[in-house]
């Protein structure tokens, strides 16, 4: 994974909040929060919490004596996402790296982490963390998504960059959020990180959008992809922007578009 994978900065936290959290996250938002609620926690850790879509879709479903601490790497968006939170009592936020967290051993009944875990640049670290902060009997929640093929905006993105920059292609979106999506592989580093007890389902949705430029923004300047491009012509994002509407728009139709989005969601215990 590059450097700038890991980079939110500027107003990338502001378009992934408007165009990307409602294009792919909110439905599998509320999937996880179904998930965790009904593991009935007094104490829950979020990691990687981004913009803070789990975190509006699962506090209304946690007891009035829950704990829950809401975490990300990143503070420009972390202070978005408690922005954009009601206040609650409940709720603390805090700045952390969920490969050392700064936390005391079984403090946690459950820990959540939605489309975070592929970010991770040491997995294995990121694993065992949850582990160690979980409770005896907690339980590890997390979702990632499948291959970039089975996300089908994402593909046509990707793939209408490569046009744009045929020398050097931006990966972005293949190489991290959609390159960490083999079962097999899941299982055996959580196995190898002391959880026994593994479950993953995988499910597939729709992902709709008023026109093709709400997918093209979102993924070209709502995700690090907006480094990749800069850094190959600081003055073509909005073009490159362009041509990737333009690409959806040929392949789904000018006005309301849709496309199959699909994610694998883990549940881990020992």
């Amino acid at each position: 994974m590059s450097e700038t994978d890991k980079v939110f900065t500027g107003s990338i936290a502001e378009n992934y909040d408007r165009y990307l959290v409602p294009l792919i996250f909110e439905g599998f938002a509320q999937d996880i929060a179904r998930r965790v609620a009904g593991l009935s926690p007094a104490a829950v850790l979020e990691t990687a919490a981004g913009s803070g879509v789990v975190a509006r879709a699962l506090a209304p479903r946690l007891g009035r004596d829950a704990r829950y601490v809401v975490t990300d790497l990143n503070q420009p968006m972390l202070d978005y996402a408690a922005s954009r939170q009601p206040p609650d009592s409940r709720i603390s936020w805090r700045q952390a790296d969920a490969l050392a967290l700064p936390f005391e051993p079984a403090s946690f009944d459950v820990v959540c982490c939605q489309f975070g875990v592929m970010f991770f640049p040491d997995r294995h670290a990121g694993f065992r963390e949850a582990r160690r902060v979980l409770k005896p009997g907690g339980s590890f929640v997390f979702n990632v998504w499948d291959r970039i093929e089975e996300n089908v905006f994402a593909n046509d993105v990707t793939n209408a960059l490569a046009e744009i920059f045929p020398g050097d292609p931006p990966r972005f979106l293949a190489r991290t959020p959609h390159g960490y999506h083999e079962t097999a592989v899941i299982k055996r580093e959580l196995n190898a990180a002391g959880f026994s007890n593994v479950t993953i389902d995988t499910k597939a949705e729709q992902s709709r959008a008023s026109s093709p430029h709400h997918p093209a923004v979102a993924y070209c300047q709502g995700t690090p992809l907006r480094n990749e491009i800069e850094a190959r012509d600081a003055n073509k994002l909005d073009a490159a922007t362009d041509y990737a509407a333009a690409r959806i728009g040929e392949r789904h139709g000018s006005g309301e578009v849709a496309a199959k989005i699909q994610a694998h969601i883990v549940t881990a215990r020992d």
